[in-house]
């Protein structure tokens, strides 16, 4: 399993194209003759990439979604949406499709924010809202979700 560290600001050029800074072509190296999925995060407006081995093991986990239940085959519908497989060329940069920029309302500012085994690109503007929006709420969430760890401990 892949953890990344780190959120770079860079910027796209009119095309689209992404040089990835060296900290982290250097994290992603070890994943590039694999190459990447690119697809739209769930419940943000940014992107997420996925280097193949995490994307297949989200498919592996997909893939056992029974396909007759209407729900499970919207969310899988839902969830491919708009997927791509994208690769870092020789001089390191990545190319996002024009789809997947309108999506995310990407200009030339752009945030790579590590998210544990993958990387969310964001517009940097959108990045910071996100981040001030959920700043107030932050200590309750982290309460919330990795609070109840000592239960675990004493039971």
């Amino acid at each position: 399993m892949n953890n990344f560290i780190g959120t770079y600001e860079c910027k796209a050029d009119a095309k689209g194209r992404v040089m990835l800074p060296v900290a982290l072509k250097n994290q992603l190296s070890p994943m590039l003759q694999q190459g990447f999925v690119l697809k739209r995060a769930v419940f943000q407006s940014c992107l997420e990439l996925y280097p193949m081995e995490e994307w297949n093991v989200l498919m592996q986990k997909m893939n056992k979604l029974n396909r007759f239940k209407k729900k499970n085959n919207d969310f899988i519908r839902r969830f491919t949406a708009g997927v791509k497989m994208v690769e870092v060329d020789a001089t390191g940069r990545l190319l996002i499709p024009k789809d997947l920029i309108g999506f995310a309302e990407i200009s030339k500012e752009i945030v790579l924010s590590s998210a544990i085994n993958i990387i969310e690109i964001w517009d940097k503007d959108k990045y910071e809202q996100a981040i001030d929006d959920a700043a107030v709420d932050f200590a309750d969430l982290a309460e919330e979700v990795m609070g109840d760890d000592d239960d675990d401990e004493l039971s």
